[in-house]
């Protein structure tokens, strides 16, 4: 049985500890391999690693920096296909779109390559007589990043390459389902020339998490998944003084208004809804509808979802794969059932779906759910699923009324082509990310990523500037440096220094 380690100070590593956990293949319900489980004292070893590194990769130029990011950038692009297989299959999510999040990952590490820029400061001349004044950022120390199955190669790089490029240390602990792509990208980091210490990673569970959460050494945390532990990460670190980000779960909605092209959003809600199994934070699971345009564009959803391909992550004719574990696989079925029962309407049903060859797979098909109303199980929980949900309303400022109801705030979007009703909409809605018939709003890496409410705790979105911002702190430096013929300006005085 494949044994997934540790990367501590350089190397792979066991560790210290004895538990083990398993990792399955969720296309075909087989084991595959066996990941090892922190312990407090590999989280101790990591972080002594990072701290020990940190003195000297701190102060280590912006060229040095940015050499060894250049290098990685193009290690990454040059192993996507190793690293897309693997998230396939751990995660189950199909070859295309495993690249796609390899790519959006790199994007960061590009916009992280302009680091010297990012990092320039101010000066100020003659604030005051024989007076300057000028700023800079420096790194915290060691980072720690608690990263998420569905996105097991993009979140990650949404995080360590800002923190690494700002001169701080790095201990990842990824997801225990789909942990093998964190050890490539460790290696990439290697042969890239990044020295040891620098970038860590820790498998394992809430062991691992509490450790990282108490551990005196470790100065930042970023996080990213479900709102219960986006909150249970919040508190805990900032009772040890930590800084911290933690982007919870999501309820994204999808107004389609009457005057929308209906085939151009309904093939764009599917994709949005399913793909990646819905397995996305930013996926859309509640479409919105206007008026009168519900059954029509329920026609062109539901002939669209009952036509796509599900299958093994590998098989290049699928569109969507399987759920990441089978006790994921049963608590979206659960919640089919219970919207059901509370009165919807199945429109298109992917419970029960057989995926010949892969019998015992872990598969959802699409799901359209007509008739939901907002005190229905399916409308309120995170599915997290390939199930979309049809809401219908009476006009626009009803629809952004049900968005702002709901304790989520992370992407929405609308269908329109009028941009009265657009602008309404993005001034109205109080969500982080917003697209205009743009189903799944997630910006380009020279922008933050980051929802409101229960979407996200903490003062800092992800990547982008604001991701600058978490990994460093400012310092503002006074100086004066007096003429020794000119002892008139050296006087001091008791009075509160003005500027003169």
């Amino acid at each position: 049985m494949k044994v997934i380690d540790h990367w501590i100070g350089g190397r792979a590593t066991t560790g210290f500890g004895e538990r083990r956990g398993a990792v399955w293949n969720p296309a075909t319900g087989e084991q595959q391999a066996e990941v090892v489980l922190a312990s407090r004292q590999d989280v101790d070893a990591a972080v002594t690693a990072a701290r020990e590194a940190f003195s000297d990769w701190s102060q280590s130029s912006l060229s040095a920096r940015t050499k060894v990011l250049f290098t990685f950038r193009e290690l990454v692009n040059a192993n996507i296909e190793r690293i897309a297989e693997a998230i396939t299959d751990e995660h189950g999510k199909v070859l295309s779109d495993a690249r796609g999040e390899v790519q959006r990952g790199l994007e960061v590490v590009e916009f992280a390559c302009g680091i010297p820029q990012l990092l320039k400061g101010d000066f100020s001349a003659q604030v005051s007589t024989g007076v300057d004044l000028h700023s800079f950022r420096e790194p915290l120390g060691v980072c720690a990043g608690i990263t998420p199955f569905n996105f097991p190669a993009m979140v990650p790089m949404w995080m360590f390459p800002v923190a690494i490029a700002c001169g701080n240390t790095f201990v990842l602990k990824p997801s225990e389902r789909d942990p093998s792509v964190s050890l490539i990208l460790a290696e990439l980091w290697a042969e890239a020339g990044l020295p040891d210490g620098v970038f860590n990673v820790l498998q394992g569970d809430k062991e691992a998490v509490d450790g990282l959460l108490e551990h005196p050494d470790v100065a930042a945390i970023s996080f990213v998944g479900s709102t219960p532990i986006a909150k249970y990460i919040h508190g805990r670190a900032s009772e040890t003084g930590k800084r911290v980000q933690a982007l919870g779960g999501a309820k994204n909605h999808a107004i389609v208004m009457p005057d929308a092209d209906l085939d151009y959003a309904a093939d764009h809600l599917v994709a949005a809804a399913f793909g990646s199994a819905g397995e996305r934070c930013m996926a859309i699971s509640a479409a919105v509808t206007l008026g009168g345009v519900a059954p029509e564009l329920l026609d062109r959803i539901g002939a669209k979802a009952l036509a796509m391909k599900v299958g093994s992550g590998r098989d290049t004719a699928s569109q969507m794969g399987p759920i990441v574990t089978a006790q994921a696989r049963d608590r979206i079925v659960g919640l089919i059932d219970s919207g059901e029962r509370q009165g919807a309407r199945i429109h298109v049903d992917g419970r029960g779906i057989t995926v010949p060859g892969y019998e015992q797979g872990y598969f959802v098909g699409p799901t359209v759910i007509d008739g939901v109303t907002p005190e229905m199980d399916v409308y309120r929980e995170e599915i997290f699923g390939p199930v979309l949900s049809v809401v219908r309303t009476d006009d626009v400022d009803a629809a952004i009324d049900l968005i702002n109801a709901n304790p989520y705030g992370n992407g929405t979007t609308i269908f329109t082509s009028s941009g009265e009703a657009a602008r309404r909409f993005q001034r109205g809605v109080h969500v982080g990310m917003i697209g205009i018939n743009v189903p799944v709003p997630v910006p380009m890496a020279y922008y933050s990523f980051g929802g409101w409410k229960d979407s996200l705790f903490g003062e800092h979105h992800i990547h982008g500037p604001e991701g600058v911002s978490f990994y460093t702190r400012g310092k503002v430096i006074t100086s004066r440096w007096p003429h020794v013929d000119h002892a008139e300006h050296q006087a001091a005085h008791f009075s509160f220094p003005t500027s003169r």
